[in-house]
């Protein structure tokens, strides 16, 4: 083994998928029942098969996706959060580490990586395409943030890079809206390089597809489908072009057009570290987060109502200010009416 080989030499990896041929390596997310949303297992195999392409001679370019056709990526996954972090948020702080380090491996690659965008890129997702150098687009596919709609922020990329791709007026809109952006709009604000058809009917591929024919295309109706042969065929056009390269010079272009991404990222990305390790301890991601995993509406305006008559929005059971007059435990929430230690009514001059 070369002893600048990797940690893990054979790729064999669980979540996700890795080839190398003709100088291109191919780097896929297999997590297609969960919209390719990444666990931590994910990002740490992920950051190992970056640094595992980089220092592979045999490979000029990089090509990023997502297993099938429904999704590049959609971020974390918020089922694990919600079993995991919103009661452990000091382990949050780790998964951003590991985050952290997954995002760095594509910026650190030293060679071109494509966004080969076979699906929506949502939340996460879009971060990670952002920091790919180049993405091409399917025509089926879409952008979107939710930061705001799930409880958290896009503090893992997109804060940081939005405003440099699309400016400060549409980075605002992407993400405090939380509005899908469609191919044809990411193209026209240059958060993509390329939109290719990738809807047919009956074999025939259709241009501009409109959002009924993609929903029949999705669903396999009416002879519609979702047919990536375009987009393989883009990707790896533009892949060829970038082999036929100095390797050197493309690395240190690279490393050249990095430079306002990586002072807006180093910068930052530790405050958002812990700021949203901090924030698991509150209110808003769990129930946002909840209510993902509930399938249920999320309850916006209860926070805001508890906030303006005077309750806490931070703390589910209020902030912890009651002593129990008959055991003497302390820091009991302020909503509790009945100690937690042993069990018996706590009257009203319970508050500290």
């Amino acid at each position: 083994m070369d002893r600048m080989t990797p940690v893990s030499p054979s790729a064999d990896y669980t979540e996700v998928g890795y080839d190398v041929r003709d100088w291109v390596a191919r780097i896929t997310i297999n997590r297609e029942h969960a919209y390719n949303a990444y666990s931590t297992l994910t990002l740490v195999e992920l950051a190992d098969a970056f640094r595992r392409a980089a220092f592979d001679d045999h490979v000029a370019v990089i090509v990023f996706s997502g297993a099938g056709t429904r999704a590049f990526c959609t971020g974390g996954d918020v089922k694990e959060y919600a079993d995991r972090y919103t009661s452990r948020p000091r382990d949050y702080w780790k998964y951003m580490v590991l985050f952290g380090a997954y995002i760095e491996s594509i910026l650190n690659a030293g060679k071109p990586v494509i966004a080969r965008l076979n699906g929506m890129a949502v939340g996460g997702g879009n971060e990670s395409q952002l920091a790919c150098d180049l993405s091409v687009m399917a025509e089926h596919a879409y952008i979107k943030q939710v930061g705001t709609s799930v409880g958290s922020v896009a503090a893992g990329g997109s804060t940081q890079w939005l405003p440099l791709f699309v400016g400060d007026r549409r980075a605002r809109y992407i993400l405090m809206t939380n509005r899908v952006i469609s191919p044809q709009q990411a193209l026209a604000w240059g958060l993509v390089n390329e939109v290719v058809p990738s809807v047919v009917r009956q074999g025939k591929f259709i241009e501009n597809a409109t959002p009924d024919q993609i929903r029949a295309a999705q669903k396999g109706e009416d002879g519609y489908a979702v047919d990536l042969t375009r987009l393989d065929e883009h990707v790896q056009a533009l892949a060829d072009e970038l082999i036929e390269k100095f390797p050197e010079c493309m690395r240190y272009t690279k490393q050249q057009v990095n430079f306002w991404k990586d002072l807006a990222w180093h910068q930052t990305i530790g405050h958002a570290r812990d700021w949203l390790s901090i924030h698991y301890t509150s209110r808003e991601p769990l129930e946002g987060m909840s209510a993902f995993v509930e399938k249920r509406p999320v309850d916006y305006l209860k926070l805001r109502r508890l906030a303006a008559e005077g309750g806490s929005s931070e703390f589910r059971w209020g902030a912890y200010q009651k002593t129990c007059p008959h055991c003497g435990a302390t820091d009991l929430p302020a909503d509790f009416t009945h100690c937690g230690q042993c069990g018996k009514p706590l009257s009203e001059g319970a508050a500290k």
